[in-house]
């Protein structure tokens, strides 16, 4: 986890007072500023993400919020890991300036009313469809961050690639001043994305998990080379299946617009997955 910035005093503002204090020299002065959402449990795709906002811009702003907004009453936001101290001294070796943590009560304080509801990509039968008030709560908390942090740019994954265009749109639509920038989706060694969740999987489903990725890669060796697309989805959800996984979505879509597609002329094209091992949902997508 090598930094690639000069190593500097990492302030933690937890109010909007204290995040305001902090980033109004910086826009006084019209220092760029990067920002990166995280919420915590940060792993070497948030670093990379760290690394690129500091690549873009003087300044590096790292928010730290497990968003309530954004898990269904079913899911894990009780167990969701949380380390802050931790994840406080990587950031400090990475070189950033600011960690913004607000608690739920600053974020989401007794009466708010107002929220987001993204259309658009955050429409399209994907996440969506198994997630249906996921894209609300992610809309309605990065633009938050965006207006309270005031950055120049913000950087998010390649991972969570229909969240990546929901924001990007957001962003267009409301004429947010801050630069969406998209960066690759880390992996380890095997193929598996990076992604906190990982830290759920048992020893066995750890060895099972990077097949998502390697089915991945043989759909999209096929598509380009010429082979029937649904055939190769269908080949490819068998393929999942088969080892361990239960599939919630194969699908190739639009790269830019997410919208079905039906044949490799009608891309660019991403292919998107989903699918749980044991008690651990895990997604991903490459390009074709």
């Amino acid at each position: 986890m090598k930094s690639v910035r000069k190593s500097r005093q990492l302030r933690v503002a937890r109010t909007i007072s204290q995040l305001r204090r902090a980033v109004l020299p910086w826009r006084t002065a019209a220092e760029k500023i990067a920002l990166v959402p995280t919420m915590g449990a940060l792993h070497g795709g948030h670093f990379a993400l760290v690394r690129a906002a500091g690549r873009c811009a003087r300044h590096v702003v790292v928010s730290i919020f497990v968003n309530p907004a954004q898990f269904a009453p079913h899911e894990d936001l009780a167990s969701y890991p949380r380390r802050f101290e931790t994840d406080i001294a990587a950031l400090k070796e990475l070189g950033a300036d600011l960690v913004w943590a607000p608690s739920i009560q600053v974020m989401y304080p007794t009466g708010f009313a107002t929220g987001i509801v993204p259309a658009g990509p955050a429409t399209v039968g994907l996440e969506d469809k198994f997630r249906p008030h996921f894209f609300a709560g992610v809309a309605t908390v990065v633009g938050k961050l965006l207006i309270q942090c005031m950055p120049d740019f913000a950087m998010f994954g390649e991972k969570d690639y229909q969240q990546l265009k929901v924001i990007s749109q957001m962003a267009k639509d409301l004429d947010l001043s801050a630069r969406i920038i998209a960066i690759p989706t880390v992996r380890e060694k095997d193929g598996l994305a990076l992604s906190s969740r990982n830290a759920y999987l048992s020893a066995r489903e750890r060895a099972i998990a990077p097949a998502l990725n390697r089915v991945l890669k043989e759909c999209a060796g096929k598509i380009a080379r010429g082979e029937p697309l649904q055939q190769v989805l269908d080949e490819g959800a068998r393929a999942i299946e088969q080892t361990g996984f239960l599939l919630d979505y194969l699908e190739a879509r639009h790269a830019e617009t997410l919208a079905p597609v039906t044949s490799a002329a009608d891309g660019p094209i991403r292919l998107l997955v989903a699918a749980r091992l044991g008690s651990t949902r895990l997604i991903d997508n490459l390009p074709v």
